[in-house]
């Protein structure tokens, strides 16, 4: 049976240093280095674009080594614009976070430029155990989880 590892999930951004720098300051993600600055025939025939360029970089996530799954912040030298950024839209939804203090790191995300979606709350999951969690927002209108679970059966 062939091995399956996960890899990374990508963020396309209209500003990619602008972003990967709130993931670095709100969430303690870390720069792997070196960044990426793609073209040429394979990136056009890979994305089916013609000249095609992409800049970015992969942030190491927090609580991984190296090898870990990463976090790809990248921007294309032509954007489209995405209709409006949904909780509930099909697809994937939002990222999310794992912390110590959700309030103390909501309030970091504010003061980088991130917006709250809704309400923080506290809540009973039964049989997993106690959640408080809050959906934000990145600059851009990523969705973003941020979480503490409390094992209430310890």
């Amino acid at each position: 049976m062939m091995k399956t590892k996960f890899s990374h999930v990508n963020i396309i951004s209209r500003d990619w240093r602008m972003l990967a720098d709130f993931y670095i300051r709100v969430f303690d993600c870390k720069p792997m280095l070196p960044e990426r600055d793609l073209m040429g025939r394979w990136v056009d025939q890979l994305t089916g674009l013609s000249d095609v360029t992409i800049r970015g970089i992969h942030l190491q996530l927090p609580g991984y080594e190296a090898d870990g799954p990463t976090l790809e912040i990248f921007s294309y030298n032509e954007m489209k614009k995405t209709v409006g950024k949904e909780i509930y839209r099909l697809g994937f939804g939002h990222i999310a976070f794992s912390v110590d203090d959700v309030q103390e790191r909501l309030q970091r995300l504010m003061r980088n430029g991130g917006s709250v979606i809704g309400e923080l709350i506290d809540a009973e999951i039964e049989g997993v155990g106690e959640i408080t969690v809050v959906y934000a927002a990145d600059p851009e209108g990523n969705i973003i989880e941020i979480q503490k679970w409390t094992d209430n059966n310890k």
